[in-house]
């Protein structure tokens, strides 16, 4: 969804260059490697360390033959849900949140997305006709307020990039003075538009209310951020944090195997920039996620090289608070109308994806399992392979719904509470950071948020229905 100033796509084609790709851009050989399945899952039992090579033949259920062995998945999911009980123990986590995404405008044709709407069809001159929306930042604060008020304690904001949407005013002064500011710097005068989306700062200060947590700009979002000046990621963060940034999304990473990008988001930034992105949000003294989107035009390897950056990243920096693995959804997107991709992966890849992160990322605490994404049966035995996470109630789920996601927008306290209790799990309340945890007695119902600063244990919504104003009214994480 969000991608770099200098795209090459052509502003305003919602699909870029897809029609110009080909399907066979990768070599789809059998994957080999300097292992064996058989090592590989016993080094994970074990306990010991794994290498990327290891992490391909457990993803692949072993190179030597085709497809997925079920025998040997299996026993890679048994030994991923038994680190994560030994790791987190026998309880699922989740948050009571609310996405307020700000903008769909976006000049870039990122191929596996939907959420976008040409920023030329926002102008105050335009006549297209969209489906898309920009809100100032007093709406996003009405948005939050209103969120508040039910008991949630989490806005997620993850959007577009308009070519209005600068850092703060000195951002603006700076990219207004490039000879070109719409070629060289992906930059539009904000009065060009119908609606002023204001600043990044603006809107952060405009959800920073009332002890919200504020959990938005994503590596690419930061890039935005900062184009067309010297600023390090840091420098931008540090800015952030200021205006009320509680913690940054690791999104935008789809697979951080640069040969992938520049085939599914040529636009956006490289690998070292998301990760010097993420670097600099941890310097500035914030928590960040990690995601992983798969399932379109990688290969297994791949998927293993992008846990392998995850992995080294937090090495270093120790902040990342969870991974959380997307699985594409295809049926709207570029890459499916062009014939890409003829589909997204499969269940047991959805299986072995989670299993090999949380026996892979032995540094990360808790994996994530997406009922978005996977629906909640699935997601359900997905946190019987290894995830401990389960999301959150969000009330208001645009990105997944536009791409084809068919499994809602909302998930109540007692929803979660009888899935949790029904798998033999201990359902458990928790904070973004996770250092903040309620459990909750299935006994004790209607059950509601209690960690909010207006949370009183009230049920969210009584009808299970969606809420969030004008963002659940169109629903629609490319990614992330």
């Amino acid at each position: 969804m969000t991608s770099a100033g200098d795209s090459d796509a052509t502003p305003g084609d919602s699909d870029g260059g897809a029609a110009a790709i080909d399907a066979d851009e990768f070599d789809f050989a059998d994957p080999s490697t300097d292992q064996s399945f058989e090592n590989a899952l016993a080094k994970a039992r074990g306990g010991t360390r794994l290498t990327v090579d290891d992490a391909v033949e457990l993803l692949a259920t072993g190179t030597d033959r085709d497809g997925i062995d079920p025998v040997r998945k299996e026993a890679v999911l048994e030994a991923a849900d038994r680190r994560r009980r030994e790791a987190v123990g026998d309880e699922v986590t989740f948050v009571a949140n609310i996405n307020n995404n700000v903008t769909t405008a976006c000049n870039t044709g990122c191929l596996f997305c939907n959420f976008k709407d040409s920023a030329h069809a926002f102008e105050a001159d335009s006549d297209v006709d969209h489906a898309g929306f920009t809100k100032t930042p007093a709406e996003s604060k009405a948005v939050v307020e209103d969120a508040l008020d039910m008991g949630v304690y989490e806005v997620c904001s993850v959007s577009g990039l308009h070519p209005a949407l600068a850092l703060d005013a000195e951002h603006h002064e700076i990219l207004a003075a490039y000879d070109d500011p719409a070629s060289e710097v992906n930059y539009t005068p904000p009065d060009s538009y119908a609606t002023d989306p204001g600043t990044y700062v603006e809107q952060i200060e405009a959800m920073s209310v009332g002890g919200i947590h504020v959990h938005s700009m994503t590596p690419e979002e930061a890039y935005h951020a900062k184009r067309g000046t010297d600023w390090t990621y840091e420098d931008v963060y540090r800015d952030l944090s200021a205006a009320g940034l509680d913690s940054a999304p690791g999104t935008a990473a789809e697979i951080l195997v640069d040969e992938v990008r520049d085939v599914i988001c040529p636009g956006k930034i490289g690998t070292d920039d998301w990760v010097a992105a993420m670097e600099g949000a941890v310097a500035a003294g914030l928590d960040v996620t990690s995601t992983m989107m798969y399932g379109h035009v990688e290969t297994v390897e791949h998927r293993a090289e992008h846990l392998g950056v995850i992995r080294d990243l937090q090495d270093r920096t120790g902040g990342i608070t969870e991974f959380v693995p997307l699985s594409f959804i295809h049926q709207n997107t570029p890459l499916y109308r062009h014939g890409v991709v003829d589909g997204g992966a499969s269940r047991a890849e959805d299986e072995l994806v989670v299993a090999v992160a949380r026996l892979f990322l032995d540094n990360v605490d808790h994996v994530q399992a997406s009922w978005v994404k996977s629906g909640d049966a699935h997601g359900l035995k997905l946190l019987n392979c290894g995830a401990d996470d389960f999301m959150g109630t969000i009330l208001s789920e645009e990105i997944t719904k536009r791409a084809g996601g068919e499994y809602g927008e909302y998930r109540s306290f007692d929803d979660y509470v009888e899935m949790i209790t029904a798998i033999g799990r201990t359902p458990v309340e928790r904070s973004t950071d996770y250092r903040t945890r309620r459990r909750l007695d299935p006994d004790d119902g209607p059950h509601g948020p209690k960690l909010g600063p207006r949370a009183d244990g009230t049920p969210l919504l009584s009808d299970g229905s969606s809420a969030g104003g004008e963002s659940s009214a169109k629903s629609a994480e490319a990614d992330d």
